[in-house]
């Protein structure tokens, strides 16, 4: 083999290892986005997962509550009813 055809062996060789080196960084950096994205999104389940748990316990103080102002509401009707009966008794007695 001549010098001249081992450069341009040796150069070739180098090429390749300069693209083989730049397509393992871009293979990397591939990588670190994909991790990057995997903790982006337990981070939005977790969070999702505190909203679920956070919405349950609101709809059982909204139930709780409804209940609370049934309750009121029926008392309202009976001391109106009761009042006017009261009312009604005096006028016709």
């Amino acid at each position: 083999m001549s010098q001249e055809s081992q450069t341009a062996r040796l150069e070739r060789i180098e090429d390749k290892l300069d693209k083989l080196a730049d397509a393992m960084i871009s293979i990397a950096r591939a990588e670190e986005k994909l991790v990057n994205m995997e903790e982006k999104y337990n981070n939005q389940f977790d969070r999702m997962n505190r909203f679920s748990e956070k919405l349950d316990r609101i709809e059982i103080q909204v139930q709780d509550n409804a209940g609370t102002v049934s309750m009121i509401n029926k008392l309202f009707w009976v001391a109106i009813v009761s009042i006017a009966g009261a009312i009604a008794a005096q006028m016709w007695m």
